[in-house]
């Protein structure tokens, strides 16, 4: 018996006749679902606009063309997700949880940069995480505000902020068109042709532009199918 364990222990095991490999394998059968994308946030007087695409791939497939980037942290905060679709859900679920308990602790709206703080934290203590985060929204004592959070955890305060792979399309049309003391309606706009514009060029981003205006009133939520990009080249 032991003779004959030994035998099985040292022979060779035997392969099928066809083998599927991983590496076989087309890239939408292997690679992790990716919100491949284009996010971004505008700061105006009243409060922010946020706004993103829907496109979310899985290697070169498209896996979900209505995906909603566009997360609430809380009733005035705002999420836009990009990198590892896992990754981004499971550090909006962590914020989303200690932020409720937060705000019930202080009986009142969190802050905005207390949102920032704790996904943060969270990412720069992982750094196995793939995920990159835009965090905006309004709350009573700091007014609108928009913050940066790319993939490493550092976190980065201005008037607006741009992510996810299309941005590298964004930076030229930004700094032309970025205007200081913007009205709602301008940023709405601004930021409508930007992401279309991104779209047009971007494989990975796609689908509808999602915008959300968050003010002290409340949110309100909207979603268009891009325009003929030839109308914002100009």
């Amino acid at each position: 018996y032991q003779r004959r364990v030994r035998e099985m222990q040292t022979s060779a095991i035997p392969q099928p006749s066809f083998s599927y490999q991983p590496a076989d394998a087309p890239d939408w059968l292997t690679s992790q679902n990716l919100t491949g994308t284009s996010i971004m946030a505008v700061a105006f007087a009243d409060g922010v606009v946020v706004g993103a695409d829907s496109r979310t791939t899985t290697g070169s497939y498209i896996s979900n063309r209505l995906t909603n980037k566009l997360h609430p942290l809380h009733d005035r905060i705002f999420c836009c997700k990009s990198g590892s679709a896992a990754d981004t859900d499971a550090v909006t679920d962590y914020v989303r949880y200690y932020l409720a308990m937060h705000s019930a602790e202080i009986g009142e709206l969190p802050r905005v940069s207390s949102a920032a703080s704790l996904a943060r934290d969270i990412i720069y203590n992982n750094k196995f995480l793939l995920a990159s985060l835009i965090i905006a929204g309004w709350d009573p004592q700091d007014g609108p505000s928009v913050y940066t959070l790319p993939i490493g955890g550092t976190l980065v305060k201005g008037p607006f902020a741009i992510g996810g792979s299309g941005s590298t399309y964004l930076y030229a049309y930004v700094d032309a068109h970025y205007k200081p003391n913007m009205t709602v309606d301008e940023c709405l706009d601004f930021v409508r042709s930007a992401l279309s514009l991104t779209m047009a060029r971007d494989g990975s981003s796609g689908g509808i532009v999602r915008t959300a205006v968050i003010t002290k009133d409340g949110v309100v939520r909207d979603a268009i199918i891009p325009p003929d990009t030839a109308a914002y080249i100009s």
